[in-house]
């Protein structure tokens, strides 16, 4: 795809020179331009229930003056709409007198790449696939009572320019295969889902062999639920280790320790640096 910046009714340089003076001033700023597609089908209830398809372009353009932020946005790429930007932008400076920040440094690596995951494969092969989930599910077990099958995929394109007028770009695929199932037996019903995905082409996702394994599991974890007991309730001591129950620390704590609500004092934390805030021996590093 051409260049963003390329779409407007002016040239590059009239366009670095008016973010160059918007954000004149300030501490830090920036143009962000972004131009995307996306798609969705989700097949639910033995028939495709939605599909769409969205195209959207645009630009925001911000300057950051001390702890405030002006900020405007447009879908139109003219030049008279970035002046208008420009100028609601400008008055968060108010007579500040800030530094720029310096650009920050490439340490950027190639991770994904550029393709364009949503014309392949086709609309009418993706539609087809949703329903053949639908129908080995139903086969695999009796007691499955409804499927729900989604593909979703979009490709974005963003490009920034910064006030000393260096510019950056990347393109982000993403794709999303989702499955979930419930079932039952009786009265009671009980569910299981599964995803995949990355920033990639369908490809290896939509193979017989992946989404069977995605369809399995979301079965498997439906089928453990409907046979499940209820777990214990009540009052329990409890033993966190690090890793992911670090979460209810985080939860309970951590956001207290947060360097914006100590710098503003308004954490219960606030001005206790260097201070014993828990129990002795215990030590939480969030």
């Amino acid at each position: 795809m051409n260049s963003l910046i390329g779409q407007f009714d002016i040239s590059d340089d009239r366009i670095k020179q008016i973010v160059a003076e918007t954000i004149n001033g300030a501490d830090d700023g920036e143009l962000f331009l972004e131009y995307s597609e996306s798609e969705a089908l989700m097949f639910d209830n033995g028939r495709l229930k939605t599909a769409n398809f969205n195209t959207d372009q645009g630009f925001g353009l911000r300057a950051v003056a001390g702890e405030a932020s002006g900020y405007a946005h447009s879908s139109d790429l003219s030049e008279a709409s970035l002046l208008r930007a420009a100028d609601a932008v400008s008055t968060v400076k108010g007579g500040y007198s800030g530094t720029l920040a310096a650009a920050p440094a490439r340490t950027n690596r190639h991770l994904y790449g550029e393709e364009n995951p949503i014309p392949s494969p086709s609309f009418e092969a993706k539609a087809k696939l949703l329903q053949e989930i639908d129908a080995w599910l139903r086969a695999e077990d009796p007691r499955v009572r409804q499927v729900s099958a989604s593909l979703a995929a979009s490709w974005q394109h963003v490009e920034i320019v910064r006030a000393d007028g260096q510019m950056v770009r990347d393109i982000r695929p993403l794709v999303r295969v989702n499955v979930s199932v419930v079932v039952g037996n009786g009265d009671r019903q009980e569910s299981g889902s599964y995803g995949m995905g990355g920033r990639k082409a369908f490809g290896e996702f939509l193979v017989e062999d992946s989404w069977k394994h995605a369809a399995k599991e979301a079965l498997r974890q439906a089928l453990v639920n409907l046979e499940a007991i209820p777990a214990p309730a009540g009052t329990f001591d409890i033993v966190l280790s690090s890793g992911w129950p670090g979460v209810m620390l985080h939860e309970a704590v951590g956001h207290g320790l947060e360097g914006d609500f100590n710098r503003k004092k308004t954490s219960a934390f606030a001005g206790l640096l260097g201070q014993q805030v828990a129990a002795k021996g215990v030590t939480v590093v969030d």
